[in-house]
């Protein structure tokens, strides 16, 4: 597939801000609609030749490497070798969680015997972004599904939540992070219009922030489920 450079979009206010209450609650329509479209999205993994690469999946918020077994499995179908992240339930940023992470990586990279593709969902494309940025000899790309890494950090549904479970403004995270620095790998930004979660110029970014942005046409709790949506991570691992 050809992808949208960054430069080629121009963030305007419509949708920079946090989404519509309407938006917002239509993303219920993709959890109920997620048993339904297995079929389909098993399919286009099977069209896929995959070079046998390692790849971290990092789940969003509050989510669980449980949420991301789909895409994994498919993943595993289309001929990669992946990985969930392994630290139980995604509450939030810790002093303490880059270093936990790369100890993931060096396992995962050690284990498999080849740099690792990571993909973040949401929060977890914070994380993947930032693993990057420490360890970019073991990191192939990194993919990005709906994550905020640009602009407003409250431009979205979450972040009061995030601010009470964390209990530090979701602005100020207990590590050093320069969020909207593009890592020094190949880095490729999915977004959808239909996020009801993050605005959508949040996930996509500004010029120079990611290499590429892709528009995926799916909610934000499709990104780890939907067919359009594992066609674009393909499409992304494989560019």
């Amino acid at each position: 597939m050809s992808y949208a450079l960054h430069t080629s979009v121009i963030s305007g206010a419509a949708d920079s801000g946090v989404p519509p209450l309407m938006r917002f609650l239509a993303e219920g329509q993709a959890l109920m609609s997620r048993p339904f479209t297995a079929p389909a999205a098993r399919r286009i993994a099977q069209t896929r030749q995959g070079d046998g690469r390692a790849v971290m999946v990092i789940p969003g918020f509050m989510a669980r490497d449980i949420f991301t077994l789909r895409l994994r499995r498919m993943l595993a179908l289309a001929g990669y070798a992946p990985h969930g992240w392994g630290l139980g339930l995604n509450r939030g940023a810790t002093a303490d969680l880059l270093d936990r992470l790369t100890v993931q990586l060096d396992a995962i990279a050690l284990r498999e015997g080849t740099p690792v593709s990571l993909i973040g969902w949401s929060l977890g494309g914070l994380y993947a972004r930032e693993l990057a940025k420490l360890r970019p000899d073991l990191v192939d790309r990194v993919v990005t599904l709906g994550s905020p890494f640009s602009g407003d950090p409250r431009a979205n549904r979450a972040w009061k939540l995030y601010e009470l479970v964390n209990r530090h403004p979701v602005d100020q995270p207990p590590m050093q992070v320069e969020l909207s620095r593009k890592p020094p790998v190949k880095t490729l930004a999915l977004w959808s219009a239909h996020d009801g979660i993050v605005a959508p110029a949040c996930a996509r970014g500004l010029p120079g922030e990611a290499d590429y942005n892709v528009r995926v046409d799916c909610r934000h709790m499709d990104f780890v489920s939907a067919p359009a949506a594992v066609r674009a991570i393909f499409d992304a691992l494989e560019a």
